[in-house]
């Protein structure tokens, strides 16, 4: 059998997922009609996909707000609106024009970041800690 290889998107999909899924108490989690979510208990805290996601690109959904301010004006930020700006949840997306690779240390950042701002004071200091020292 062979298996198809993954484009850089995918790779970079599977490695943040990897990533998310060392956070405390997460796991996988259908989102909403394509997307894929992870979660912290029944909380979203991550979300890959969008509906008007082009094929090739990857988009990613998150919950900043520390960072969200700072970083909208990156190429790669899409302008937030509504209920996603209200609540500091930034859209980002990538393509065969912009790589991923060299933002996954962002991306990992801005993970936890999201997953700290939707979880427990206790274990979000406890997350923190642990990046912090890493």
């Amino acid at each position: 059998m062979t298996r198809k290889k993954q484009s850089p998107l995918e790779r970079a999909e599977a490695e943040l997922t990897a990533f998310g899924l060392t956070l405390p108490e997460t796991h996988l989690a259908p989102g909403w009609v394509p997307t894929r979510a992870l979660n912290f208990r029944t909380k979203t805290f991550f979300i890959f996909g969008d509906r008007k996601e082009l094929p090739g690109h990857l988009t990613m959904i998150m919950k900043l707000p520390i960072s969200a301010e700072m970083i909208r004006d990156l190429p790669f930020v899409l302008e937030s609106k509504g209920w996603f700006l209200q609540h500091d949840w930034v859209t980002m997306r990538f393509g065969p024009d912009r790589p991923i690779q060299p933002e996954m240390e962002a991306l990992k950042g801005w993970m936890v970041q999201s997953f700290c701002a939707i979880t427990p004071k206790k274990i979000a200091r406890e997350v923190e800690a642990r990046f912090r020292g890493a």
